[in-house]
């Protein structure tokens, strides 16, 4: 400490100064101080030029530039749900143009305004679209995505997205490499590869373009859920034939191993995504476990696993999208078995929200970028990539569904193939894929402007004349009503049916492994992410429950609840009625019966091994599925008296009643 003194003669009283200085400071106001400063001399002169010189207290000062990002984002989303607004405001607007196309139009109308005040218009970053805007979209689609439709056509959805988009990508890189080769045409120094690489851009089904325009026609489900289906599938055949021949344009050569290991990639880029978002899945439904006393932050679980799982593919370069998907379909039974009524409102409502908002940003700014250039125009190359997008997806649906409907036993009709063919449309995946080709590709801004064309085409020509089309055609509708508890009861046990009868028949079909999946699930899986007892529920008490509780969100949502409903309809309130037993004698007759036609069915289905004509095996197997049904349907006659339960006819009002067998029971 002493040499510190020597060193610094007058730091202690400097540092008594400021430390005096800070507390008066503090506690007294700047002009009150300002003597306090002044009094010690030499020593505060330069804390006093400072209080001597300050600038009165801005009573309101402006800092855009402080603001300017999060600002531009929020007028941007406000920009885009008034026009969402406006749009559904005007009936005959919005019953001949698809929302799609007025944003288009309102993104061009912004971006030429930007352009007009001297500033340039923003493009739409493929890194913007890819990890923000295109997730929301694809994970409503999963979370959403109805099971039952989509894994009875997984077959001719796969077969439409993998060799559909292999088929497009090659035949349009084919034929405008052909095309480049004339000399009239000017671009002759365009290689095979880089058409290849063009072809594979412009070759898949843009789902968000097909959600814009599908939801607004309202087509039958079956097509919906085909097209739909190939536009979320054919991903990862997109991802992989950009990456295959975009090394290949640099490197020049290409040889078997590189072909080979494309093949490889494509499983791995798909089965790798599918992976990693069940995965995420299976966490996030085993989080849900316990968050019976946070029910806070239950959707953030949802959110935040399904979005880290599209991220992880990202990183290791595999499917987001089918990611997403994945991790929706597997989340979504456990985690609404495990969270509040209030969680699943906010979680279906936020999804849509966000869904709907990206979905219109990503059409802006499509129409912003259009305006925001560059472009490299060519009337041969562009039209003739319209026409070549046409053709090929003809061709591709026709030719697709010739071999299918072979193996299919609802066949698609000419009506649907012409609107799976038509409803083709491409979008911003398309113009993102574009954007992301280097700037020292000598075809980017010629690509990037048939890209807009096509897309421009594909939403505006075939997307406002699907509906008449579809009109014109008498396409079958979707259903608007939902289906009945009756119907999805009865749905239920043509499944067990239809299952028993593949067992009976000796064939394991898909009822068959349905069914096994099934069990497993109930005897592993829940046990391991469901929380309590609910695993242990049987399934028509909790289907019962789900059907409950969707309707009463319905009546509630809706405005319609009426004032004639008990206070609570919960089965857990309900007195139990008990049912007489079956006696012994008739429970060893339906056992007899059961036993010795199952007997002599294995003994038909054996016969049927033998050398027969395959029209006979077809017609046996038909009488004996008559045959098996007939039994089940006089077992049912005979068992209605046990099993019906007399409506009383005494109450004001229908109600609910919980039936409960005595023990004893086991047909």
């Amino acid at each position: 400490m002493p040499a510190f003194s020597c060193a610094f003669p007058g730091c202690r009283r400097d540092l008594l100064v400021i430390v005096l200085v800070v507390f008066v400071g503090i506690g007294l106001p700047i002009e009150a101080s300002a003597p306090a400063y002044q009094s010690h001399g030499t020593e505060g002169s330069h804390l006093t030029n400072i209080t001597n010189t300050k600038k009165a207290f801005p009573v309101l000062a402006v800092n855009y530039e402080h603001v300017r990002k999060p600002f531009e984002i929020a007028l941007w989303i406000l920009l885009a749900l008034l026009m969402k607004l406006g749009f559904h405001l005007i009936p005959r607007l919005s019953g001949v143009v698809p929302e799609s196309c007025l944003l288009i139009v309102v993104g061009l109308l912004v971006g030429g305004l930007i352009k007009v005040i001297g500033e340039e218009p923003p493009v739409l970053d493929s890194q913007l679209f890819f990890l923000c805007l295109l997730p929301p979209i694809i994970l409503d689609a999963g979370y959403f995505l109805p099971i039952r439709p989509f894994t009875e056509n997984v077959g001719t959805i796969l077969v439409f997205a993998v060799i559909g988009t292999l088929w497009n990508a090659f035949f349009m890189g084919g034929l405008l490499y052909a095309l480049c080769q004339i000399e009239s045409v000017g671009l002759s120094g365009v290689d095979l590869l880089a058409c290849l690489l063009f072809g594979s851009i412009v070759s898949a089904v843009d789902p968000v373009a097909v959600l814009a325009v599908f939801e607004e026609i309202h087509i039958n489900e079956l097509v919906h859920i085909l097209v739909f289906g190939e536009s979320l599938l054919n991903d990862a055949v997109t991802v992989v034939l950009y990456n295959l021949f975009e090394e290949f344009s640099k490197v020049g050569t290409v040889t078997v191993l590189d072909v080979f290991l494309g093949v490889v990639c494509f499983f791995v880029v798909s089965l790798g995504g599918v992976l990693v978002g069940a995965i995420y899945g299976f966490l996030a439904a085993f989080t849900s476990r316990f968050t019976s006393h946070t029910r806070v932050i239950e959707p953030l679980f949802v959110f935040l696993y399904s979005y880290m799982a599209y991220l992880s593919s990202e990183m290791f370069h595999l499917s987001g999208i089918m990611a997403l998907i994945a991790c929706g379909v597997v989340m979504r039974p456990y985690v609404e078995a495990n969270i509040s009524h209030k969680s699943y409102t906010t979680i279906k409502y936020f999804l849509k929200m966000w869904s709907s908002v990206s979905e219109t940003l990503i059409f802006i700014f499509l129409g912003v970028s259009t305006v925001a250039g560059p472009h490299a125009w060519n009337w041969t190359f562009v039209i003739t990539t319209v026409i070549l997008c046409l053709v090929s997806r003809v061709l591709g649906v026709i030719g697709l569904t010739f071999i299918i409907n072979k193996f299919r036993i609802v066949k698609l009709t000419k009506k649907d193939q012409f609107i799976v063919a038509y409803g083709g449309l491409r979008g911003a995946i398309a113009f993102s894929l574009g954007y992301l080709l280097s700037n020292s590709h000598q075809m980017r801004h010629l690509f990037l402007t048939a890209i807009i064309t096509v897309i421009f085409f594909t939403v505006f020509v075939q997307g406002m004349t699907i509906r008449p089309l579809v009109e014109l055609l008498a396409v079958k509708k979707k259903k608007e009503s939902k289906p009945s508890i009756n119907e999805e009861i009865h749905t239920e046990f043509l499944d067990h049916l239809l299952t028993g009868v593949e067992g009976v028949c000796g064939h394991y079909g898909h009822y068959h492994w349905k069914e096994k999946l099934n069990r497993f699930n109930k005897t592993y899986v829940k046990r391991w992410l469901i929380a309590g007892e609910n695993f242990k529920e049987p399934e028509l008490i909790a289907f019962y429950r789900k059907m409950e509780l969707k309707q009463a969100i319905m009546m509630v949502e809706s405005g319609q609840l009426p004032s004639a409903l008990p206070s609570t309809v919960s089965m857990q309130n309900i007195q139990p009625r008990v049912i007489p037993r079956v006696s012994k004698k008739r429970e060893e007759e339906i056992r007899r019966i059961l036993r010795s036609n199952l007997q002599n069915n294995k003994q038909k289905c054996s016969f049927l091994t033998t050398a027969m004509s395959p029209t006979l095996q077809r017609f046996c197997l038909i009488a004996i599925m008559k045959h098996i049904c007939d039994v089940v349907t006089i077992l049912f006659l005979q068992m209605s008296h046990y099993l019906t339960v007399p409506a009383n006819r005494e109450s004001p009002r229908p109600g609910v009643r919980r039936v409960r067998f005595e023990s004893g029971l086991s047909v």
